[in-house]
């Protein structure tokens, strides 16, 4: 295991508070966000059965449908609970996207759909897509996640608390300094811009850098139906989201309305890491 170590904030919050596996599977919005991860990766992903690394794969929910796809998956998470939990569905280490134990050029595909969001140090950031550049093989695929610098603002407002001054101010940090604190609710976080990702991407020495908003511009209208007293967003509102999730794409100005960014890239061809 590596020496390095997350935010205690981080740790506890994985660890002790929030099942992340429920929030994805059961939430209107979560759902809309596996579906949309999964149409999004399958169109680059190699054929199976490719090796995977999925680093920071929680308990598994991700390496559960690769899986079933026919991809040999390996999964490390810093969590001990999710490892324990993602051992059902593929092998599984705890580890740290910062300092891996794979061998160089080891992987087909290595995706990070979570570390990004707790590293709020560049150079840390630097380090867990450096790794995952080392560890898969040239020409292939590295994909990584990160929470929208502007998904709080959109959240809140289906809360319907954004106009209180606790929630105002502390949205307000986040737009300008791009960081959550974790001190209440959740934790230790940052919060990209498209560009900003797509720029880490490159810098790491991926090529054919692209990016895509994981939910879309409406999710925040299917995650305030989701809240209000009834019966909850209905099967057509969540499809119609959907597809202007899919009808956004050729707009880069609608991914600042997206709550998570995916982006893809590629380790050139011909170059060992």
């Amino acid at each position: 295991m590596s020496n390095l170590e997350l935010a205690p904030s981080v740790m506890r919050f994985y660890g002790e508070t929030v099942n992340e596996d429920s929030r994805l599977r059961s939430s209107a919005d979560g759902r809309m966000e596996l579906v949309r991860t999964q149409e999004l990766l399958r169109r680059f992903l190699p054929p199976a059965p490719a090796r995977v690394l999925d680093v920071g794969g929680g308990t598994g929910i991700h390496a559960e449908w690769l899986v079933k796809d026919g991809y040999d998956v390996t999964l490390v998470d810093p969590v001990p609970r999710h490892v324990e939990s993602a051992a059902a569905v593929c092998p599984a280490i705890v580890g740290d996207a910062r300092d891996l134990r794979e061998p160089d050029d080891s992987f087909d595909v290595v995706q990070l759909l979570g570390p990004l969001y707790h590293l709020p140090d560049p150079d840390d950031r630097r380090k867990a897509l450096a790794e995952a550049r080392r560890v898969v093989k040239p020409g292939g695929l590295v994909a990584a996640a990160a929470i929208n610098r502007y998904a709080s603002l959109f959240e809140h407002v289906t809360y319907a608390h954004l106009h209180t001054e606790r929630i105002r101010d502390s949205v307000s940090k986040i737009l300008e300094t791009s960081i959550y604190d974790g001190v209440r609710g959740f934790t230790l976080s940052y919060f990209h811009r498209a560009e900003e990702l797509v720029a880490e991407l490159v810098a790491s020495g991926l090529t054919d850098v692209q990016v895509f908003g994981i939910e879309g511009p409406a999710w925040s209208l299917v995650k305030a139906a989701e809240q209000q007293p009834g019966e909850g967003p209905t099967a057509e509102l969540i499809a119609s989201a959907l597809e202007a999730a899919l009808m956004a794409e050729p707009y880069p100005e609608l991914l600042a309305a997206s709550s998570h960014l995916l982006a893809v890239g590629r380790a050139p061809t011909g170059i060992s890491s």
